[in-house]
C-alpha cells in the first residue's frame, strides 16, 4: 500500500499487535528514505503573463462526443525519477483520444499529443488548466479557434478537470503504483497497454457498461 503515511502505517502496525507510535514510525520511514506516494499538485505552475480564457464548463450538459475534451499533465514516478505524462479525453465517453510520455515538462510532447488527438475529430470546447504548456503560442497556433472554444481551469481547482483526475487516479492506482516501472520503455509499454484496455474493454458503470470506444465511435456514426 504504497499510499500510506505514517499515521496509517502506524494504525496498520498497531492492529498488528506492534507497540509503536506515529513519532517513532516517522522517525523510520526518514531513515529508510520511503514516503508515501500521492498526487503531486501544480506540474505545470505559470508564475508569468499569459492568455486566460474562463471556465466555459460550469453547470454544462455534455451530450455527445467531441463536446468537450479534457487535458492535463500528471508525474508518472518511476522505480528511480520521473516521467511525465499528457493525456486528451473525450469528456462525452471518456476515451482516451491520445497521450504521450516526456522524460521534461517542455511543450514539445503536449503538441504532439494533440495534433494526434486532433486527427481524430475537433472539440467544441477544449479545457485546460493554465500551465505553461497550454498557455504558449505554440499551443494555441494548432488550434482552430472559429470551431474550438478554449476554456481553463481556476487557479488550484482540481474539480474543473473532474473527469480527467478521476482517470489519473484509476490509472496510477491500477497500473503505475504496483509497476514501480524501472525503465522508460516499461512505462510506455505498461501505460499503452492500460489505456488500450480502458478504451476498448474496460466497462463504465456510467456508460451503461459499455466501452469509452463504444460510446466514441458509436455515436458518432449514428449522428449525435
Amino acid at each position: 500500500m504504497p499510499y500510506y503515511g505514517y499515521r496509517r502505517l502506524t494504525a496498520q502496525l498497531q492492529r498488528e499487535g506492534n507497540q509503536i507510535n506515529h513519532k517513532r514510525v516517522l522517525s523510520l520511514m526518514h531513515q529508510m528514505g520511503i514516503q508515501a506516494i500521492y498526487p503531486h499538485r501544480n506540474l505545470s505552475k505559470n508564475e508569468t503573463d499569459h492568455p486566460k480564457f474562463p471556465y466555459l464548463l460550469k453547470g454544462l450538459e455534455i451530450t455527445h462526443p467531441n463536446h468537450v475534451w479534457g487535458t492535463d499533465i500528471t508525474y508518472i514516478r518511476m522505480a528511480q525519477g520521473f516521467l511525465y505524462l499528457v493525456a486528451f479525453i473525450d469528456w462525452y465517453s471518456r476515451y482516451v483520444l491520445s497521450w504521450k510520455l516526456s522524460t521534461t515538462m517542455d511543450t514539445t510532447f503536449v503538441i504532439e499529443a494533440a495534433n494526434e488527438a486532433l486527427k481524430l475529430g475537433t472539440p467544441d470546447i477544449e479545457n485546460t488548466d493554465q500551465g505553461v504548456q497550454f498557455t504558449s503560442q505554440d499551443y494555441f497556433n494548432i488550434w482552430d479557434l472559429t470551431k474550438t472554444k478554449m476554456s481553463m481551469d481556476g487557479k488550484g481547482r482540481c474539480l474543473d478537470n473532474i473527469f480527467t483526475e478521476r482517470f489519473w487516479r484509476s490509472l496510477k492506482y491500477e497500473e503505475v503504483y504496483p509497476k514501480n516501472y524501472p525503465a522508460v520503455l516499461d512505462a510506455r509499454d505498461g501505460i499503452g497497454n492500460y489505456i488500450n484496455t480502458y478504451n476498448y474493454r474496460r466497462l463504465h458503470q456510467s456508460l451503461g457498461y459499455k466501452t469509452p470506444a463504444e460510446i466514441y465511435y458509436g455515436e458518432r456514426r449514428n449522428g449525435s
